[in-house]
């Protein structure tokens, strides 16, 4: 059993490269994009905390064809790869450039002399790409982007996509959101080059790397912050408001499996992701992790909720749609539960993931108390995809938890995008005081009771090696176990 666990993850993994081909957003154009690098001759900046959160001003201009970037993990052994998608054939970027799914490492390299009355030593600094388009310059261009609005970081990600349309400007940093830039406030003459890896491969010409800015930085309060210098990345909030169930509970009684649904409709693939972020509490007696259940099929996973008279539960249907997101059919998929936890007060799917943890055989050695869920898009694990999501408009697409009024709700998981929890609190974290020392697997189970009708169930399941031990002093200690090549050493998502 733990053997074919740990195949079907790697299975998961390497489903990057199989999927590699899945369809660009970029439409045809007659050679590679023309690239331009530009930046603000003086940018202002307050600061809180002597931290500031900007892109510094930095634009790519896009003409003639689109700029569009996939990186993409072949499996958790392997580096990732980097290319750039054109109409004539993809560009490779050079091994190694970057070393996680997400942003570009290293894209710029900034230089900030202080000028004036500014105190301190010149310093510089290497700073991450995520290329974003921002606003159509020319009239011919593509009303709205098809590209990300943002990049997206998980340790086990797979694919992401970055892109600026053609006849479009774009930022060329992220606004540094979780990674703040720590400067003292005075004046500083600030150089931007884009390094070379990258600035050859997309087309920057040597005289076309550099942008120099006058950076001016004061000193903020609360309220300064308050009013803009920081707001949530995108993607990154739970959903508040979704789109909306049917109108009505269905009748008849649905199908039972995919094999019933019309040749060539779309359906989700329930995925683990390994554990991620794993410690022990102070005590020794719980053992804390997160985890993210994914979407890679070619098609969003909705499931609607409607409520029985007089009850506190709703029962649930899964909806397959066409490629139009038109209705094709249904399932009943379990029930939802109102949850009057001051902290969630909201409706919990039943039968979405369970966290245990087990032994070499997967006997369960601990379970989890979290068995419930309201699924967001927290998490872009693979936009690479057939079918997969690159832009998230949670009006119409993100899950509505509901009040305690609600008579029917609808949540749901895109295709390429994972749902993160993470088992923090006591009656979630796997309860270990009784747990003997030794060798055991975190496990994360997607579609527990295999209610929801999906497209391959061989890789609903994820195994994350850890080692239990107790020092001379009685204090318990726990090893993580590395996955691949991969270092999670860090992230946390709570």
């Amino acid at each position: 059993m733990l053997r074919s666990a740990l195949a079907a993850l790697a299975l998961t993994a390497s489903g990057a490269a199989a999927i590699g081909t899945a369809q660009s957003p970029a439409h045809a154009a007659d050679g590679d994009p023309v690239v331009t690098l530009l930046g603000k001759d003086t940018l202002h900046l307050t600061t809180y905390r002597g931290q500031a959160y900007t892109n510094f001003g930095l634009q790519l201009h896009v003409d003639n064809a689109p700029l569009e970037i996939w990186s993409q993990r072949p499996s958790y052994d392997d580096q990732v790869v980097v290319t750039q998608k054109l109409a004539s054939g993809d560009r490779t970027f050079p091994e190694g450039v970057t070393d996680h799914i997400g942003d570009l490492d290293g894209f710029v390299t900034a230089s900030f002399v202080p000028t004036g009355k500014t105190a301190g030593k010149q310093f510089a600094r290497k700073m991450d790409g995520c290329l974003t388009a921002a606003s159509r310059l020319v009239p011919s261009a593509v009303l709205r982007s098809p590209y990300p609005e943002g990049c997206f970081y998980n340790p086990y990600a797979l694919g992401a996509v970055q892109g600026i349309p053609a006849g479009w400007s774009g930022h060329v940093l992220a606004n540094n959101y979780d990674k703040p830039f720590h400067i003292k406030p005075g004046t500083y003459t600030a150089t931007f080059v884009v390094s070379p890896e990258y600035a050859e491969t997309i087309g920057l010409s040597e005289d076309n790397r550099t942008v120099t800015t006058t950076v001016v930085v004061k000193k903020g309060g609360v309220d300064d912050c308050r009013r803009g210098c920081r707001t949530p990345a995108p993607g990154t909030a739970r959903a508040q408001r979704g789109d909306q169930p049917e109108p009505k509970r269905p009748t008849g009684e649905g199908i039972t499996s995919a094999a019933e649904l019309p040749e060539g409709t779309p359906v989700p693939d329930m995925r683990a992701l390994p554990a991620f972020g794993i410690s022990l509490n102070n005590a020794g007696t719980q053992l804390r992790f997160g985890a993210t259940v994914w979407d890679g099929g070619t098609s969003d996973m909705v499931v609607d909720g409607f409520r029985r008279e007089g009850e506190d539960v709703m029962d649930a249907y899964q909806y397959f749609l066409d490629s139009d997101g038109n209705v094709v059919d249904y399932a009943q998929v379990g029930t939802m539960e109102w949850d009057p936890d001051p902290t969630h007060h909201h409706w919990h799917f039943k039968d979405f993931a369970t966290y245990s943890l087990v032994g070499a055989d997967e006997s369960t050695v601990a379970v989890s108390g979290k068995e419930s869920f309201c699924l967001a898009n927290t998490d872009a694990v693979d936009m690479t995809g057939a079918g997969a999501k690159m832009t998230i408009n949670y009006d119409d697409l993100g899950s509505s938890c509901g009040g305690h009024g609600a008579l029917s709700i609808r949540e749901s998981l895109a295709a390429g995008w994972g749902d993160t929890y993470v088992q923090y609190r006591a009656g979630q974290s796997l309860p270990i005081k009784n747990v003997p020392d030794g060798t055991y697997y975190v496990k994360v189970q997607a579609n527990p009771n295999g209610n929801l009708i999906e497209s391959d169930t061989t890789n609903n399941s994820s195994l994350r090696e850890i080692k239990l031990s107790t020092n001379a002093q009685g204090v318990r200690k726990l090893k993580v176990y590395q996955v691949g090549i991969v270092d999670d050493e860090g992230y946390f998502n709570y």
